[in-house]
C-alpha cells in the first residue's frame, strides 16, 4: 500500500468512525426510519420500535436531538404533548438506510441459502 492509498484508507476509517459514533446504537436508525413517516409522539415511537424501553427511547431521542437529526416540540397541557420530527438534514441518511435495507435483505437470503438461521 502506497502513502496515497494509506491516506485514503485513514480518511475512510475516520469518516466511518464519526458516522458510527453518531448512529452508535441498535435503536437510532430504527427511530429515524419511524420518523420518516412524519411527526410522532413519544408513545407512538415507543409502540412502533418494538423492544425499546422507555428509558432507552428517551436517551436515544436526546442523542438524536443533540446531533441535530430530530427536533422536539413541547406543547403545554394538560396533558403536555411532546412531538418529534426529523430535521431536513436527516434526509441525507435516506440513501444510506436504503442501501443497508437492501444489503440486509440480500444477506438474509444468503444465509437462508446456506441453511443458517438469520438473526
Amino acid at each position: 500500500m502506497n502513502s496515497a492509498q494509506a491516506a485514503q484508507c485513514d480518511q475512510t476509517m475516520q469518516a466511518l468512525r464519526h458516522a458510527l459514533a453518531v448512529l452508535n446504537s441498535k435503536w437510532k436508525l430504527p427511530l429515524i426510519v419511524a420518523l420518516r413517516t412524519g411527526t410522532r409522539h413519544f408513545r407512538g415511537l415507543e409502540r412502533s420500535v418494538a423492544g425499546i424501553s422507555t428509558k432507552v427511547l428517551a436517551k436515544e431521542l436526546k442523542d438524536l436531538e443533540a446531533q441535530q437529526l430530530i427536533s422536539r416540540t413541547v406543547y403545554p397541557g394538560p396533558p403536555v404533548v411532546v412531538e418529534y420530527q426529523l430535521l431536513p438534514y436527516a434526509q441525507l441518511l435516506d440513501p444510506v438506510i436504503e442501501v443497508l435495507k437492501e444489503w440486509g435483505l440480500q444477506h438474509q437470503r444468503h444465509l437462508e441459502a446456506l441453511g443458517t438461521v438469520p438473526v
